[in-house]
């Protein structure tokens, strides 16, 4: 028989709904029998015990709301009785202890990664334009409808094909209907490609460069430095107007702040010194044709797990999110810091709540301190526009039962594990130790992926719960689905289901390491994530205001 409902902690007062719960059903857990007063659906709370208004509503064994009015027990948790409220949190001397998982399995795993001058191994091997500003997105648009289709990385064949096809039915008076159902999975296969160690050729369109603050052009500068200077960038070619805030030799000299032993091959364009756009683009497309010559020339040879950094995000998450898919992509980060690889965890805005628990695990007292000023000047500065952390669940979330941030922040922390925070990064700042590090991003899921890559990760596991059809350009992202119901909707860009864990076909353990076998695969290229096979690349950088 299934199980009907879950306490996620010893210490919490409210169920989960594991199945479709009837109103007056009555549900025994733990020798105790709760009438329900309501039908609770799938991923929904009820209450556990009769509370007065003001009471504290404790899940995953901390303070995630205090209820608005009186609720009795097998009463349905909503937004109409509940608001959020979190413990404070300060920085105190805390000696965190923590056992590692069993890693024996595979400890003398390797994955086949692309070996860098400066040490890194990264999982992909891509070619990067990266325009200085706005002004030059169309010349980078045009430069990749011409290299994509001429190379054999365009994704676009299949949907043209199948326009095609409407278009001669439309001619030939033919229904429309009888054609919608050709088959648009096909992709373009690696053995089309005109140089087969290249995985692909990306471009970091944006909207920034000039016109906004001269901050937000070095922070943007030092986005794109990040991302010059990452594992799985072979060369870069980038393009400037001239006159725009973020000059390149501003891009140059935070590549060479970054790395100052950086050697890949630059080629930077001015288009204001050319004779012509199409001067421009033609010595643009030549000179990267030429570095991708020499590019192609590396290949992927062996290398220690340590030399992963993976990156954990959750977007579009649901009432199961921190039951199954986060927990699981917890205890695959904890494998991976018990063989010397590196975490990163994100999201700040998704950590209120549980602020309390990673200080305590923090070693330096400084980094500690830095996570504490991070999160409160972060969250003040959306107070100040009438907003808040406590404003982040998205109407997805709480209609799937992330009813406050607290619920959704304790449920999203899962991702990182449970190892000592070694180190707490600002927006951009390059991960250099071993273990897990936190860093600040929003929780947008495209700002935080964008922040994720700029620190490091080689790969990003990302979890959810309602899909989204999210990818970085130089990070290959995995989709990990909290639910089977959600893998076969939309299995077109989930890779990983960890529903097994929900309907009690595996464990929480089990699914986690076979999500870190998931991981040696795809960094060898011996797997390719769907949202690499979707060209889904997105970039947003983070202006550093209020985005949630």
């Amino acid at each position: 028989m299934k199980q009907l409902v879950l306490k996620v902690n010893p210490l919490d007062n409210v169920l989960v709904a594991l199945q479709p719960l009837q109103k007056g059903q009555a549900i025994v857990y733990e020798n105790t029998t709760y009438v329900l007063l309501e039908d609770i659906a799938p991923k929904h709370k009820f209450y556990m015990n009769d509370m007065p208004e003001g009471a504290e509503v404790i899940m995953y064994g901390v303070l995630v709301g205090k209820v608005t009015k009186t609720v009795s027990v097998g009463t349905l948790m909503s937004t109409q009785n509940l608001h959020h409220a979190a413990e404070p949190f300060t920085f105190k001397p805390y000696q965190y202890q923590w056992k590692a998982p069993d890693a024996s399995a595979f400890k003398d795993r390797t994955f086949l990664g692309y070996h860098r001058t400066d040490g890194s191994v990264g999982t992909a091997n891509y070619w990067l334009f990266i325009p200085t500003v706005f002004c030059e997105n169309r010349n980078l648009d045009v430069i990749k409808e011409a290299l994509h289709n001429e190379l054999g990385y365009a994704d676009t064949p299949k949907y043209k094909a199948y326009t095609h096809s409407l278009v001669n039915a439309y001619k030939e008076g033919k229904n429309i209907d009888a054609n919608a159902s050709i088959d648009l999975s096909a992709n373009a296969q690696k053995n089309n490609r005109v140089f087969p160690n290249i995985d692909g050729i990306k471009f970091l369109n944006h909207q920034g460069g000039c016109g906004g603050t001269r901050q937000d052009a070095a922070v943007l500068s030092k986005l794109l430095a990040a991302y010059a200077n990452h594992p799985n960038v072979a060369g870069i070619t980038v393009l400037s107007l001239g006159c725009q805030n973020l000059q390149s030799n501003d891009l140059q000299n935070d590549i060479q702040l970054r790395n100052p032993n950086f050697n890949k091959p630059l080629f930077v364009f001015e288009q204001q010194e050319s004779i012509s756009e199409p001067d421009l683009i033609a010595k643009a497309i030549r000179q990267t044709f030429l570095g991708l010559i020499e590019a192609n020339k590396q290949t992927r040879q062996p290398a220690g797990l340590d030399k992963l950094t993976i990156g954990v995000k959750c977007g579009g998450s649901d009432g199961f999110s921190g039951i199954s898919a986060n927990p699981a992509v917890g205890f695959c980060a904890d494998l991976l810091v018990a063989l010397g690889g590196k975490v990163l965890l994100a999201e700040f805005p998704e950590l209120c709540g549980v602020e309390q628990e990673l200080i305590n695990r923090t070693i330096e007292p400084e980094a500690a301190k830095k996570f504490i000023h991070l999160m409160q000047s972060y969250n003040n500065k959306a107070l100040s526009v009438g907003s808040g952390f406590h404003m982040n669940p998205s109407p997805g979330n709480i209609k799937d039962g992330l009813i406050t941030d607290a619920i959704k922040s304790a449920g999203a922390a899962k991702k990182g594990g449970n190892s000592p925070v070694v180190d707490v990064l600002d927006y951009t700042e390059l991960a250099t130790k071993p273990g897990l590090s936190l860093v600040c991003t929003p929780g947008n899921d495209v700002e935080a992926t964008t922040g994720k890559a700029a620190s490091g990760a080689t790969l990003i596991l990302f979890t959810t719960g309602l899909g989204t059809p999210t990818g970085n350009p130089v990070c290959p992202t995995i989709k990990v689905s909290s639910n089977t119901a959600l893998t076969k909707r939309m299995n077109d860009i989930i890779d990983i289901d960890t529903g097994p864990i929900i309907e009690g076909e595996k464990t929480i353990e089990q699914m986690g390491a076979e999500i870190l076998e998931y991981c040696i695969q795809a960094a060898s290229g011996l797997i390719t994530p769907k949202a690499v096979l979707l060209n889904q690349d997105d970039f947003i950088p983070w202006k550093r205001g209020v985005s949630l």
